[in-house]
């Protein structure tokens, strides 16, 4: 039986993000940069990876934000483990929920990745039969947040 085009997408969540180099906003909240300089990328339909472990983004994006290296991972793929590079500084914006982050090098053209530690830090969770993310509730008993 032949899949269909619904059955090739099924599982698979991508969203919207928004990646914009916290050094910058920093410099431009303190007026040391008007607000124009502030560099930022809106990336559509990015994928939700839960075997990615952080926000993962192609070098050519790094290069565009400007963002600072921080140093070099072992990280594991398919294929064995490989070091890559993580830059550091990224205010993430998800459905609405944003956060600052480190990110991992791609090779440039790559697909960026959204991970898991950044989807548990915003309160969204992967939503497989509807192709979405779910946004967690932050107030009254059902709250994402814990501390125990």
């Amino acid at each position: 039986m032949a899949a269909t085009a619904t059955d090739d997408r099924m599982g698979k969540v991508t969203t919207t993000i928004t990646v914009t180099n916290r050094i910058d906003q920093i410099l431009a909240e303190r007026g040391f940069v008007p607000l124009e300089q502030v560099r930022s990328v809106t990336l559509k339909d990015v994928l939700v990876d839960m075997g990615a472990t952080r926000l993962c983004l192609p070098a050519n994006i790094i290069n565009d934000l400007g963002l600072v290296l921080q140093g070099e991972v072992d990280v594991k793929i398919a294929t064995g483990v490989q070091k890559l590079r993580i830059f550091r500084e990224i205010n993430l914006t998800v459905e609405g929920r944003e956060g600052t982050y480190n990110c991992m090098e791609l090779p440039s053209g790559a697909d960026p990745l959204l991970g898991l530690l950044p989807l548990e830090d915003l309160g969204l969770e992967p939503d497989l039969q509807n192709q979405r993310l779910r946004v967690l509730p932050v107030e009254g008993k059902d709250t994402y947040l814990t501390v125990l």
